[in-house]
C-alpha cells in the first residue's frame, strides 16, 4: 500500500439494489425471488398469500392485495419492479409505483396475446384482447411516469409443479393413464422453464437494448403437442396411451369433464389448439441480452417417474 496519501480509499461493498416483486408465489416468482436474493437485491415480495417458510436472505414479505392499491408500501429510493402477476393488474398501479421510486419495470405478458386472438372461445379471445390492451397501457403509462419498461411474452411455462400446463397433463396421466388427442395433435409447442424466465429478468434489467421493447421467450425445444404429451407420460412412468379422437367428440368430452369438475381450468378450445402451431422466434432476446433457454425436460418438470 502506498504511504504518500494518494492511494485510493478501499471500496466497500456495493449498496444493495431495491426491487419489488409482484407475483411472488407464482411459477416465475418461485424461481425469481431466490435468484434476486442470490444476486444481492433487497426484495419486497408482495402476495395475497401468507409468507412461505424459508424466505431468502434480503427478502421481506408483504401480505398485500394489489387490486386494492399500494397503501402501506413505503418508498425505498430507486426501485426496479419485477411483475410476474397478471399483466392487466399493473397499469393502474403505475402512478403509485412511480411515487415510490420505481424507475424500471420488467413485466410478463404471454404469447397467448397472439395464439388466442382467433380462438372459437370467447373467453380465450377476451384474454388475448386483455393482454394486448395491458401491454399498450403499460407502455403509455410508463412513458407518462418516466419508467423504463421491458415486456416478456413466454410460451408454455412449466416448472416446480406450479404451472397449469405440464403439471396438469402429468396429473391426468397419473390418474387415468390415458390422454385423448384431437386428431394427430401436430401443433408445435416450445415449453419454457420458469427458471429460464427468472434468469432472463436479471440478464435484461440493465441492458439498454431491452428498454421499451417486448420479447417472445420460448424454450429451446420445438416439438409437437403429441410429442410433448408422450414425454410427460414417460416422465411419470406411464406408457403413453394417446388415442386420436375427432375434434367434435373431444370437444364434447371436455364439456362433460368440466361439468363434472374433472378438468377445472381447462378451456373449451384446448382441443382445437392441439393442432395449431404455437411456435415463436426468440432470436431478439438471444441477441439483445444473451437469452439461452434449456431444452424441454419433462422429467425435471414432473419429478421422478412413478411405477404404473
Amino acid at each position: 500500500m502506498r504511504g504518500d496519501g494518494c492511494s485510493p480509499a478501499e471500496a466497500g461493498p456495493a449498496p444493495a439494489r431495491a426491487a419489488i416483486l409482484l407475483g411472488s408465489t407464482g411459477v416465475v416468482g418461485h424461481f425469481l425471488l431466490p435468484r434476486l436474493s442470490d444476486a444481492g437485491w433487497q426484495v419486497r415480495a408482495l402476495s395475497r398469500r401468507p409468507q412461505p417458510q424459508g424466505l431468502p436472505v434480503g427478502a421481506t414479505w408483504h401480505a398485500h392485495d394489489v387490486t386494492r392499491g399500494l397503501d402501506g408500501l413505503e418508498a425505498a429510493g430507486e426501485t426496479t419492479l419485477f411483475h410476474a402477476a397478471p399483466l392487466w393488474l399493473l397499469p393502474p398501479l403505475l402512478p403509485e409505483l412511480a411515487a415510490r421510486g420505481v424507475s424500471r419495470v420488467i413485466a410478463f405478458s404471454s404469447t397467448s396475446r397472439f395464439t388466442k386472438q382467433d380462438s372459437s372461445s370467447a373467453a380465450s379471445r377476451g384474454l388475448a384482447r386483455t393482454l394486448a390492451d395491458a401491454e399498450d397501457a403499460l407502455a403509455s403509462g410508463c412513458g407518462a411516469h418516466g419508467i423504463t419498461w421491458t415486456v416478456f411474452r413466454p410460451t408454455l411455462i412449466y416448472g416446480a409443479g406450479l404451472d397449469r400446463n405440464v403439471s396438469a397433463i402429468a396429473r391426468l396421466a397419473r390418474r387415468f393413464g390415458v390422454f385423448p388427442l384431437a386428431g394427430d395433435a401436430r401443433g408445435l409447442r416450445q415449453p419454457v422453464h420458469a427458471d429460464d424466465l427468472a434468469l432472463a429478468c436479471l440478464q435484461a434489467v440493465d441492458e439498454p437494448r431491452t428498454f421499451g421493447r417486448a420479447y417472445d421467450l420460448t424454450g429451446a425445444s420445438t416439438l409437437t403437442y403429441r410429442e410433448m404429451v408422450e414425454q410427460i407420460f414417460t416422465a411419470v412412468g406411464r406408457r403413453p396411451r394417446l388415442p386420436s379422437v375427432p375434434l367434435p367428440v373431444l370437444r364434447a368430452g371436455l364439456r362433460i369433464a368440466r361439468g363434472l369438475s374433472l378438468l377445472r381450468g381447462v378451456p373449451l378450445d384446448a382441443a382445437e389448439r392441439m393442432n395449431v402451431d404455437q411456435a415463436f422466434d426468440c432470436s431478439g432476446a438471444r441477441r439483445d441480452f444473451g437469452y439461452a433457454p434449456r431444452p424441454f425436460d419433462a422429467a425435471a418438470a414432473v419429478g421422478p417417474p412413478r411405477s404404473a
